[in-house]
C-alpha cells in the first residue's frame, strides 16, 4: 500500500497502480463491495483524483485493454501489402495478447471477473467497439472499401467473436498458453471453418 499524502496524489500513482490494487480489491471482497474510496485510499489517494484517472471504478479494468487496441492500430499500420489481409489479422492479434508467465494469472482475474460481474461486462460494449473497429478499418484500407461498409465490418465483428471465444476457453481450460487459443480460433476463421478442429497452431510464425 502506498503512504499516505497530506495534499494531492502521492508521487508515483499510476493508472496501473489503481488497475492492480482495484483488481485485488474486487477479488478479495467482491466489485460491488469495494467502493471508490477503498481503492483510491489504498493507493493514497483521494476519491476527488481518483476520478482525474478513471470515470468509474469499473473502467479501471479497461485500462490495459485500451492500450491493447492502441496496440492493434500500430500494428496493422506495418502490415506489408503481400500479406494475406486475414493472415495478417491473426498474426496482429495473436502477437498484441503475447504474455510474460509472470502475468497470466493476474490476466486472468481480469478476465473472470469481467464475464462473471454484471456491471463489469455492462461495460463492456464500448471498449469491444473499439477493437472491432480496429480490425475492421485495416480491412477497409485492404479492400478500399469505406469501413462501415458490410465486409469491413464482418471482418471487425467475426474476428472479434473469435477472439472473444478464445479468451472463454483459455480462462475455463488453463491447460496451454493464450496464444495457443487465438492462434487456433484464428486460423479457422481464416479458413472459414471448413473443418473443424482440422487446422494447425502457427504461434510460431
Amino acid at each position: 500500500m502506498t503512504a499516505q499524502h497530506p495534499r494531492g496524489r502521492p508521487r508515483g500513482t499510476t493508472k496501473r497502480e489503481l488497475e492492480l490494487i482495484a483488481m485485488r480489491l474486487f477479488s478479495e471482497q467482491g466489485f460491488d463491495e469495494t467502493t471508490v474510496e477503498q481503492i483510491a485510499a489504498a493507493a493514497g489517494i483521494s476519491g476527488r483524483t481518483f476520478f482525474r484517472y478513471f470515470p468509474g471504478k469499473a473502467e479501471v479494468l479497461w485500462y490495459s485493454f485500451d492500450d491493447e487496441v492502441a496496440g492493434l492500430r500500430a500494428a496493422f499500420a506495418t502490415v506489408t501489402p503481400d500479406e494475406p489481409m486475414m493472415a495478417a489479422v491473426r498474426r496482429v492479434v495473436v502477437n498484441a495478447n503475447r504474455y510474460r508467465a509472470e502475468d497470466v494469472a493476474e490476466l486472468r482475474t481480469r478476465m473472470k471477473l469481467v464475464a462473471e460481474v454484471p456491471a463489469l461486462a455492462a461495460t463492456a460494449g464500448a471498449h469491444y467497439d473499439a477493437w472491432e473497429r480496429a480490425v475492421g478499418e485495416f480491412a477497409a484500407s485492404r479492400l478500399g472499401e469505406p469501413a462501415d461498409s458490410l465486409i469491413p465490418m464482418a471482418v471487425g465483428r467475426t474476428t472479434l467473436a473469435a477472439a472473444r471465444a478464445a479468451f472463454d476457453a483459455w480462462v475455463a481450460g488453463a491447460d496451454a498458453d493464450l496464444t495457443v487459443y487465438l492462434d487456433r480460433a484464428l486460423v479457422a476463421l481464416e479458413h472459414g471453418f471448413a473443418v473443424s478442429g482440422a487446422f494447425p497452431v502457427t504461434t510460431g510464425e
